[in-house]
């Protein structure tokens, strides 16, 4: 059973982004299935880094809309996505290293994400975006 289902309160309203999100999911899902299933350290670090790549992609696009149609927090949002991608960094750094309590620090690191990012400072910049026309 998945850790996090995809639901309309997710959504930005931006069908690419909303698409981005849903790949994140379930890269996030996946690692939490690895976890619990006991995978090895490769196979966990496989998805962990696919997990750093896709957050960095995915942010790099956010935030070329946000610089297109003159978002005027772009620069803080962008802040905030470099900051997470530090955190993002440093726990797969400690897992590397063997912290046994990483799995619920990354869960609830990504919980926490989840919630407070996607739903609070994306759904931002997303309505500046929906005023310009961008859906």
């Amino acid at each position: 059973m998945p850790l996090f289902r995809w639901t309309d309160s997710y959504s930005v309203n931006i069908k690419s982004i909303d698409e981005q999100h849903k790949k994140l999911l379930d890269i996030i899902n996946e690692l939490h299935e690895a976890m619990k299933a006991g995978k090895g350290k490769e196979a966990l670090n496989k998805i962990f880094n696919e997990l750093v790549d896709y957050t960095r992609t995915h942010f790099s696009f956010e935030e070329k809309l946000m610089e297109k149609y003159g978002y005027s927090e772009s620069a803080l949002h962008k802040q905030t996505h470099q900051n997470l991608i530090k955190q993002l960094n440093e726990l797969k750094e400690n897992y590397e290293k063997g912290n046994t309590n990483l799995s619920i620090n990354v869960m609830n690191f990504l919980q926490d994400w989840l919630i407070g990012h996607i739903q609070g400072s994306d759904k931002k910049y997303t309505a500046h975006l929906n005023a310009k026309g961008v859906y």
